[in-house]
């Protein structure tokens, strides 16, 4: 069935280039009212190309760390459009430096700019869908975030929390209709400029992620999934806990850790768990059976 967004309206961050606008162009194709959202002109030129190919689109000249500037532009939609259906949190910046060498200020930037704007757009919409009891958000985070890159601790740090906020939100919107995923993307943008080769910027297109985020907002969609997508490749990521080991009283100490660290370690039983408090079931369950044996 086809995928459509027909009478849904979009609030994308960060779209008046890049992924952003790769996004509210694919949203916009397929019916959605899409909202651009971003500093400076070229907010409008976005708009502008997207209303020139026959779609609905207006730009709003918003900087997401500013939390009031957020909440006027999502009154003003509700005041044009009455609802908000998908809100995509894509805006970022990159200050990179090593940890020794960073300056807190660019590491509070980068922070404020990923995690805090991320949390006042989806802050700004949430009751609206919890209201209407329909909702999308995206997060985006990264394989920085996931894996770690040399240089980007602030980066990464905030790309890491967008994992746990994605977690959360989608347990508290669950009941409200509310789905709440993370693309991790890797695409040619503004921000990767030389640091690709000609090939990679060549694959790397913006266009070839937004099929997977359609989908992630998509009404049939999934929610708490990290989708993996560049180059027209798209991969499920999954955060697993192993099995593990239970140790007697007699046998609790770190030298015993480190010798069956290589049990502790084994992948073969592993599991991706529903909630935090299932890490504490999952623990005392074991040994519980443990001290049973």
């Amino acid at each position: 069935m086809a995928i459509t967004f027909e009478d849904q309206v979009a609030i994308v961050t960060g779209a008046a280039r890049g992924l952003g606008q790769g996004y509210a162009k694919a949203l916009a194709a397929r019916g959605a009212k899409v909202v651009v959202a971003d500093l400076g002109e070229e907010a409008e030129t976005t708009a502008a190309a997207i209303r020139a190919e026959g779609g609905t689109a207006v730009a709003r000249d918003v900087d997401v760390c500013d939390f009031a500037a957020v909440e006027r532009m999502v009154g003003d939609v509700l005041n044009d459009w009455g609802r908000v259906d998908i809100a995509i949190n894509n805006a970022g910046i990159l200050r990179d430096r090593t940890f020794a060498k960073m300056d807190l200020d660019d590491f509070r930037a980068v922070m404020d700019v990923h995690l805090m704007g991320s949390v006042h757009v989806s802050k700004a919409v949430w009751q609206v869908m919890r209201d209407q009891r329909y909702g999308r958000i995206v997060f985006t985070t990264s394989s920085s975030g996931m894996y770690g890159i040399f240089g980007q601790s602030n980066y990464a740090a905030a790309k890491a929390a967008m994992i746990g906020l994605m977690n959360a939100l989608h347990l508290e919107g669950e009941r409200y209709g509310i789905k709440v995923n993370a693309i991790m993307p890797s695409a040619a943008t503004r921000m990767t400029e030389g640091l690709l080769s000609p090939d990679a910027e060549r694959l790397l297109t913006p266009d070839a992620v937004a099929p997977g985020v359609l989908f992630l907002v998509s009404e049939e969609g999934p929610s708490r999934v990290i989708l993996s997508a560049g180059a027209g490749v798209f991969a499920r990521v999954y955060i697993a806990e192993t099995e593990g080991i239970s140790l007697s009283a007699e046998a609790l100490s770190p030298e015993t850790v480190a010798e069956r660290f290589a049990e502790i370690s084994d992948s073969t039983n592993a599991v991706a768990l529903a909630s935090g408090f299932e890490q504490a079931e999952k623990l005392t369950a074991a040994a519980t059976r443990a001290n049973q044996d």
